[in-house]
């Protein structure tokens, strides 16, 4: 989970400082006519977020994201109980941003986040007929089941090294639970993907103080971690620590019992990266630890446990396309693997802006062919 500030990067290098705010006021769309094949375009703004169409037939649709606002926006794609259909993070003012969803027919809601908080600038999406899912197909439907138990692994693992990081918190133990903050959150950050479908639970989970919305209340990895770090005290940590466990317990079976789509695994590739190139580079994820490249090589495997369970299929659809992945990803893993230390990694404010620089271009390098894998499988 990346703060205001941080995700407003966009995968480039730098900062952004952002007026964080957003609405829950319904917006009113362009048309109300169905959208014909093609693209769908979007445009957001500070105060509005008009959708070319209300109505798209089932199947894949792809939104086209353009943000005319002065404050970065988020776009997403919501079934009932905020469920993540689709989402694309990180459109800074004046960037074009687009995301495949698969919508099997049924009521959704379009949802810009400008300031990237609140409930958003919602839209009615009526979604009719039938279509032809892309897990039908039988290499993607193995690549999806392949990636189920990439989760499952990675989830139970999750809720091992939560339990420890709890009762290392609640028995008062604090250099004990700053040296298993990172390592739990490495199984935390490998699925985030799949836990942020799930509504409010990411955020519980994982929000930043600069995430909170006015009122709202903080709890989660990142509470811990100021009063480890910063306040130096957490003898009151208890609950948090409880809500914590409960939460990731919650997420955990949630995770597993999912129904995930070859899209998931491809936007969910491209989601973790953004995570990189926005929190972890710039060290504003993990702020007081400084622990932020335990969750940069938690991302980028768990991006590349993506691409890996789509690679027959790529293999097939984008051939050069797997090549260029493979050289991307393996020149990000030396990037990083220079910042190796022991059985971890460097702090983030032991490196250099030349050493971050560095990490940052091969992120950004691995970005682009990565952007490329949900249309080779929905064409």
């Amino acid at each position: 989970m990346l703060n205001s500030t941080t995700r407003g990067l966009a995968l480039v290098f730098g900062a952004l400082s952002l007026a964080a705010c957003g609405s829950g006021t319904p917006a009113t769309p362009d048309s109300a006519a169905p959208a014909k094949p093609g693209k769908i375009s979007v445009a957001a703004s500070d105060t509005e977020c008009k959708v070319a169409a209300a109505e798209v037939p089932a199947g894949t649709s792809t939104f086209t994201i353009t943000n005319g606002g002065t404050k970065v926006t988020e776009f997403y794609v919501y079934a009932p109980g905020d469920r993540v259909m689709a989402e694309v993070e990180n459109i800074v003012p004046g960037l074009t941003r687009e995301v495949i969803a698969e919508l099997p027919a049924g009521a959704y809601e379009t949802v810009c986040k400008p300031g990237m908080v609140g409930k958003g600038l919602r839209n009615a999406l009526k979604v009719t007929g039938e279509h032809k899912a892309l897990s039908s197909d039988a290499k993607l439907a193995e690549a999806t089941a392949s990636y189920k138990r990439y989760i499952k692994t990675q989830s139970d693992t999750l809720l091992v090294k939560t339990q420890e990081f709890v009762d290392a918190v609640k028995a008062g133990d604090s250099a004990k639970a700053k040296e298993l903050f990172p390592v739990s959150r490495t199984y935390w950050e490998r699925i985030e993907p799949v836990a942020e479908i799930f509504g409010d639970l990411d955020p519980a989970i994982d929000a930043r103080e600069a995430d909170l919305a006015a009122g709202e209340k903080w709890t989660g990895f990142h509470k811990i971690e100021k009063d480890l770090w910063i306040t130096k005290d957490i003898s009151k940590d208890g609950p948090v620590a409880d809500k914590l466990i409960a939460d990731v317990k919650t997420i955990v079976e949630k995770s597993n019992a999912a129904e995930l789509t070859p899209l998931n695994l491809a936007n969910g590739a491209k989601e973790l990266l953004d995570e990189v190139a926005t929190g972890k580079i710039t060290g504003e994820e993990d702020t007081w630890s400084h622990t932020d490249l335990w969750d940069f090589d938690a991302n980028l495997q768990g991006s590349k446990a993506a691409v890996q369970a789509l690679r027959p299929v790529l293999e097939e659809r984008a051939p050069d396309l797997v090549k260029t992945l493979d050289e991307k990803f393996a020149a990000a893993e030396a990037a990083l693997g220079k910042h190796q230390k022991g059985d971890g990694w460097q702090l983030h404010n032991e490196l250099s802006k030349a050493e971050l620089k560095a990490l940052s271009d091969a992120i950004n390098a691995l970005a682009e062919p990565i952007s490329k894998i949900a249309p080779a499988i929905t064409k």
